[in-house]
């Protein structure tokens, strides 16, 4: 075994194969150590990637050069496009994926990789010294060397199982806890803190009936993650899913074992998400709500096994058992696999800063729900940038820091730096307040010019981008220009809507804002359009562009006048403890977080516009002084 490397990913999770990916496609010697390689991109939890803001994310990770849209594109069971009813600014894709499937992709891609080695191995503590990490040693007694080090600990770190009255030390799908890194990290000096998630049971197959429940079909349009992705899963190749409710005798069961409960009995001290609570939690929390969703999900394209979405749960075996025989076409199910709830540590996350890396320990570096999110999506975006970020420290590069109004990326990770967490955090379209700037449809117009200039994308798909861009500039400026000449077809159009045909003749561009009207159909009045042959994707980045013109501009706007405030940097070594004119609350959370610019102050839970004001004070003083 070598001694000495560029960069050690620990934790092959989904935040650790975006790192490892990452920084040996950027030429650093990588040291991947997981417990057991076979799980490398396992799913231990829901068998799908993408949905709500967490698919722009993943579109986002393909436009910087990263793999998880690659694999999800590999071969998904189910795909469709979600929230088409409303704006752009909150579609995105959901896929589900065959859980042997997805992870064999991965491990053979990782295995191809020239700068890659595997350790299969525990990290029990970091070689550091007060200010500094430069390695690790393993429970295996190995002492080795790098440049940097990524955390990518997932929910293994002294992870515990819960199940009724059950409890046991453990990690997520029956494999080994990482037992002695948490105290490791403690003595260092850092922040940790208790975290809990949850999974439901697994059924087979052949034991629903599935006439209960409502078919949910995935989509036939050519729809995928990565924009290198040509070939598409056909809707007659796909999976469907079902739904089905909660009834009232569940939720009685529910209300009487509550004390059985390792949610409620008082055993689970980690903080669980908001967004996906228990069924017990749902039940307790919204005690007015007669019936709540479960989703019928195949985790495999052949196998019998049934994920029940939304029914994670704390309860013994035998209640489980009771649960699942209370809900509609399930009375005779066959449970493959009990739920459980998972406690583990996570690293306070703004004791890292906005590249990732540890504010006090310079060459460590985080990602993934070992700092607090939730989610493969969130940990895949944050792993790709940890990676980007210990690479250009290598190479003696400034960070590469993501802003808000250019990706959920940045969003998530200014989140996470400035305001800490109480839960574990989920991304949402609502936290971003420039989500119609951050849509599904322009991952690559935002991020490829970063991914090509990183050296993650190839100049194969950076060409493409620009000749996506090019083309979609060359449709807009013939709809533009030009007025349909053919006025029968003209006249055909707006009749089959009900509308009267103009008496004048309207630039094609002023057709397309109307909401009545679509690219394609103003492609078969015009012959120039016709010849250009856009995509699927290509139309959806146009009609966007066109239709929401106004709002996307109002965004800019506003966009822009943040970015004023992001321009004011603040100097690394003011001394927030003792500025004069700071309330105390301010004080101790600026020193905490160590904001880089007055915007990023300015969303510091605790700091007010007072407290603003004096530090652009100090700022004025401090550049008078030098």
């Amino acid at each position: 075994m070598e001694k000495s490397f560029d960069v050690i990913v620990i934790g092959g999770g989904h935040a650790g194969i975006e790192a490892s990916y990452a920084s040996s496609k950027l030429g650093k010697k990588t040291l991947l150590v997981t417990l057991n390689f076979k799980m490398v991109g396992n799913m231990p939890c829901n068998p799908h990637i993408g949905g709500s803001a967490k698919g722009v994310v993943v579109r986002e990770i393909d436009a910087l050069g990263g793999l998880m849209g690659i694999a999800a594109d590999h071969r998904p069971i189910q795909i469709k496009m979600l929230n088409t009813g409303k704006g752009p600014a909150v579609q995105c894709l959901r896929s589900q994926q065959d859980k042997h499937i997805y992870p064999a992709f991965i491990q053979e891609t990782l295995q191809k990789l020239d700068n890659l080695t595997v350790l299969e191995d525990e990290v029990s503590a970091l070689l550091n010294d007060e200010n500094h990490v430069y390695g690790v040693m393993t429970k295996g007694g190995l002492e080795i060397r790098a440049k940097a080090v990524i955390l990518t600990g997932g929910t293994y770190l002294n992870s515990k199982i819960f199940r009724g009255r059950e409890h046991f030390q453990g990690g997520p799908d029956g494999e080994k806890a990482s037992i002695g890194l948490s105290d490791y990290l403690r003595g260092m000096g850092l922040s940790l803190i208790r975290l809990k998630t949850g999974t439901p049971p697994r059924l087979k197959k052949s034991t629903i009936d599935f006439s209960k429940a409502e078919i949910q079909l995935g989509s036939d349009d050519p729809l995928a993650f990565s924009y290198q992705t040509k070939h598409y899963t056909p809707l007659s190749e796909q999976l469907p899913c079902y739904l089905i409710y909660t009834t009232p005798y569940t939720h009685q069961l529910i209300l009487d074992h509550l004390n059985e409960s390792s949610v409620f009995d008082g055993s689970i001290t980690g903080i669980g998400p908001r967004y996906c609570p228990s069924i017990e939690s749902k039940i307790v929390r919204f005690k007015d709500k007669e019936r709540h969703q479960l989703f019928l999900e195949p985790e495999y394209l052949d196998s019998e096994s049934i994920y029940l979405q939304g029914f994670s749960t704390g309860l013994p075996i035998e209640v489980q058992e009771e649960m699942v025989h209370s809900l509609p076409g399930l009375e005779h199910a066959e449970i493959l696999k009990y739920a459980y709830q998972i406690e583990y540590d996570a690293i306070y996350p703004t004791e890292f800063g906005a590249s990732l890396e540890c504010k006090r320990y310079s060459g460590l570096y985080a990602a993934g729900q070992v700092i607090g999110t939730s989610g493969y999506e969130e940990a895949g975006g944050l792993g790709l940038m940890a990676a980007i970020n210990a690479s250009l420290k290598i190479d003696g590069k400034e960070p590469f820091i993501l802003k808000r109004n250019e990706s959920y990326i940045g969003v998530m990770i200014d989140d996470l730096v400035t305001k800490g967490i109480d839960e574990p955090y989920r991304l949402l379209s609502s936290r971003a307040e420039y989500r119609l700037l951050l849509r599904h449809d322009n991952a690559d117009a935002r991020l490829s010019e970063y991914g090509h200039k990183i050296g993650l994308l190839s100049e194969e798909r950076y060409e493409a981008y620009r000749n996506k861009k090019s083309r979609i500039e060359k449709a807009i400026d013939i709809l533009t220009i030009n007025i349909p000449s053919n006025k029968e077809k003209q006249k055909q159009l707006f009749e089959s809507k009900g509308l009267e045909a103009p008496k004048v003749g309207y630039h094609e561009i002023e057709l397309l804002r109307r909401p009545e009207f679509s690219y394609r159909e103003l492609e078969s009045l015009d012959e120039e359009l016709e010849a250009l042959h856009l995509d699927y994707d290509e139309v959806l980045s146009l009609e966007t562009i066109v239709k929401f013109e106004g709002y996307l501009n109002k965004q800019r706007k506003e966009a822009d006048r943040l970015m004023k405030a992001e321009e004011v940097t603040l100097p690394s070594d003011l001394d927030y403890l003792h500025m004069d004119g700071l309330r105390l609350e301010a004080r101790q959370k600026l020193d905490k977080v160590r904001p880089l610019t007055l915007a990023q102050a300015s969303r510091i839970p605790g700091v007010n516009p007072a407290d603003l004001s004096i530090l652009l004070l100090a700022i004025r003083k401090k550049a008078i002084g030098k």
